[in-house]
């Protein structure tokens, strides 16, 4: 005879969950120590910016103003120090990221749709160019930019900054191209598509949230770049916010605390904006299942 259904909700109150070892409740109060620790790291910078910005007093300390002020924005809200600034590191970034990704789909579809013997050791030497830092490459590339007439150019600092980031777009790009069926662009060819009108009309359109993963990953990486257009833009009115930033450190150690937090959150609100942006507009990008009916 089988219990009651009471009996049944007795029994399952009645049981609970049976204690953890000591070892695995240490385990787990270390890593929840460790975590802990890096959110307040991570916490702490945060909480700076945004006290800082409101504060007309504002220091190296972290303290709540004792008047809120929006004093500091008002005075970093000029062409000089913002608009200009902004708008030459989106043309840097947009640019870089735009160049990149072109060059990784043309890169990526012969890696993953036609694979050689030479696939393998073309991949690691892309995964070498990953890990060559840009600072041990900057002498002979200036010295190039020099010979050629580059310097304080805008579209050549754009090539370059897209070479810098292609070998890890590459690597994403074909992972992501391997994700996409062969069999829907094999039937692409069959109705009479080229190679190329394939991969514009059916390979992109099924991987274009991970186009859209690697374009704000490269533009990201562009827009907080600070070193190559310190090296290769001259011009003051050509020089990205990651540079014009240096406007707020004075001479003799004088640090403008609170109009650099400010100008710090303006500078991070178009990123944001953009992952925001990309993440809605790609949330039905793998729809394989439309794909492969018929």
């Amino acid at each position: 005879m089988s219990p009651s259904p009471r009996a049944r909700t007795t029994a399952r109150k009645g049981t609970t969950a049976a204690p953890l070892p000591g070892g695995r409740r240490t385990v787990r109060w270390a890593t929840n120590a460790a975590l802990a620790v890096v959110g307040v790291s991570f916490l702490l910078p945060l909480l700076w910016l945004v006290f800082a910005s409101l504060d007309a007093e504002a220091g190296h300390a972290t303290r709540v103003p004792r008047q809120l002020s929006l004093a500091n924005f008002a005075a970093v809200l000029t062409p000089e120090l913002l608009f200009v600034p902004l708008f030459n590191s989106f043309l840097l970034a947009a640019g870089t990221a735009a160049v990149t990704l072109l060059a990784a789909v043309l890169a990526a579809y012969p890696l993953s749709r036609h694979p050689s013997r030479f696939t393998r050791p073309f991949m690691y030497s892309v995964l070498f160019g990953t890990s060559l830092p840009v600072t041990a490459i900057m002498v002979p590339v200036y010295g190039l930019f020099v010979q050629l007439n580059f310097l304080d150019s805008v579209p050549a600092t754009i090539f370059f900054m897209a070479t810098t980031t292609l070998p890890m777009a590459i690597w994403m790009t074909r992972n992501f191209m391997d994700s996409v069926p062969r069999e829907v662009e094999e039937a692409a060819w069959m109705d009479g598509a080229s190679g190329m009108a394939a991969l514009r009309t059916v390979v992109l359109p099924l991987m274009r949230r991970g186009l859209g993963v690697v374009f704000i990953f490269v533009f990201i990486q562009a827009w907080g770049n600070f070193f190559v257009p310190f090296i290769l833009l001259l011009s003051p009115s050509k020089q990205p916010a990651a540079v014009s930033i240096f406007s707020f450190f004075g001479q003799h150690g004088a640090i403008a605390y609170g109009e650099l937090a400010a100008f710090s959150i303006l500078y991070s609100l178009p990123v944001l904006v953009l992952y925001t942006v990309m993440s809605r507009g790609s949330g039905h990008g793998f729809a394989m299942s439309g794909a492969m009916k018929g």
